[in-house]
């Protein structure tokens, strides 16, 4: 069995008959039937019942097919790829974003990338803290787009290239119903470390671990995303900083409530970074497009904090 004897038998299944096959290959219908037969010998299965007026797959042929469909589909991608990659594409590339990236914010990005009709997979995964520069550090991920974390005070000498991209805006927020909801503003630091925090766990596997609007000694509930941040917190489960653009809405529904505390407002620069010993055409070209892009996700909350 071969690719070229499977992508015959998708060639009668699709033209409706061994003539049309034949008509289409320009070969007379005797060496097709010759071809199929060869098939079948090597098999030891009949691939058409023949007995009727019209040829019909048997149901072992019909398993040939399907599967013959899902080879020839993955032999082509292999030689889109393999030519992608001669010519400099890599067959895959890796992105790493933080839990404070909106995936949707990608989407257009990914489009555009698909525009390039490259054959590379994208390959993306999810990290929080310090699990995303370990990702790009380690060689786990080829592109970090993430929250700056001032790593640029050491990239010179990691060889990271790291450039802005945005910032995202983090408020204070907690149930309507946590006693923190009345307590005079800004609610001092000791006030907050009287209640149970929720924090988002740090996803490193070698880094030290980074905490952010923890206070000493607090207790803390930690979660693995920041979507269980926000449902932890709607359900009163603790208190803590969440991204302006996750909340707005809840907080406009008014299952959410900011208030102000000490450390009254909080930006987190965005950026995305990668290390200047790759290359390859599709890190070029997303590193590229980055460039050109802003993802502003503080949003005036000004009125709610």
């Amino acid at each position: 069995m071969n690719l070229e004897s499977l992508a015959l038998l998708e060639l009668i299944e699709s033209r409706g008959s061994f003539a049309a096959a034949a008509n289409a290959l320009n070969k007379a219908p005797s060496a097709i039937t010759y071809q199929l037969r060869q098939l079948e010998d090597s098999l030891d299965l009949l691939i058409y019942d023949r007995t009727g007026h019209k040829a019909q797959l048997t149901p072992a042929g019909k398993v040939l097919l399907e599967e013959g469909r899902r080879l020839l589909a993955q032999s082509e991608e292999l030689k889109q790829r393999v030519k992608a990659t001669a010519s400099g594409w890599e067959s895959e590339l890796r992105i790493v974003i933080d839990g404070l990236i909106p995936f949707e914010k990608m989407i257009p990005w990914i489009q555009a990338f698909d525009q390039a009709c490259s054959g590379t997979r994208l390959r993306i995964s999810q990290e929080i803290l310090s699990g995303t520069w370990e990702a790009l550090y380690s060689g786990r991920a080829d592109l970090l787009i993430g929250t700056h974390l001032d790593q640029n005070q050491f990239a010179a000498n990691t060889g990271l290239n790291i450039q802005k991209l945005g910032k995202a805006q983090l408020v204070f927020a907690i149930a309507p119903d946590h006693p923190l909801a009345q307590e005079p503003e800004p609610i001092s630091n000791e006030t907050l470390a009287r209640h149970r925090a929720v924090a988002v766990g740090d996803t490193s596997r070698q880094f030290k671990p980074l905490t952010f609007g923890l206070q000493s000694g607090q207790h803390v509930l930690t979660v693995p995303t920041l979507l269980a941040k926000v449902e932890a917190q709607l359900a009163g489960l603790g208190t803590g900083w969440l991204p302006w653009h996750l909340i707005k809405d809840l907080v406009a529904q008014g299952k959410l409530v900011t208030r102000k505390t000490e450390d009254t407002y909080r930006e987190s620069p965005l950026c995305f970074a990668w290390q200047r010993n790759k290359r390859g055409n599709a890190l070029a070209w997303w590193t590229d497009y980055l460039r050109g892009c802003s993802l502003n996700l503080a949003e005036d909350a000004s009125g709610n904090v």
